[in-house]
């Protein structure tokens, strides 16, 4: 069992930054597929980046050149540097993991544990 806990949400302006992270229990981190994903009021949830065991990256059309993915596997930590922050990123963020190989990372139900979310709000 894998339990996720999000930081780093809050309120900012437009073109304004935050770096969301979560920490994962366990000692096999480094073997995790690691993903963020979000969710606004009254929409889907929906994927924004992941990174894989390996250090390979992925991201949203919506997040790629303002969003960076990172991963710390001796902190057991997964980061999100978001970056010219509009007010259409305002969400929850999830985090989510994974400890299998799949081709796919853009998908919910590409991942078997999840965190509580991180709410994050751009004002106009």
């Amino acid at each position: 069992q894998v339990q996720l806990v999000e930081s780093g949400g809050g309120l900012v302006q437009a073109g304004g930054s935050l770096r969301l992270s979560c920490v994962a229990s366990g000692r096999t981190f480094s073997r995790y597929s690691m993903g963020w994903f979000r969710q606004a009021p009254g929409k889907e949830r929906e994927f924004v980046s992941a990174i894989s065991w390996s250090g390979s990256t992925y991201y949203a059309d919506s997040a790629k050149g303002r969003f960076t993915i990172a991963r710390d596997n001796a902190k057991n930590t997964v980061s999100l540097q978001m970056n010219s922050l509009k007010p259409e990123d305002t969400a929850v963020y999830y985090c989510a993991a994974r400890s299998y190989y799949s081709p796919n990372y853009a998908g919910i139900n590409d991942y078997d544990y999840w965190g509580q979310g991180t709410q994050v709000t751009v004002s106009s």
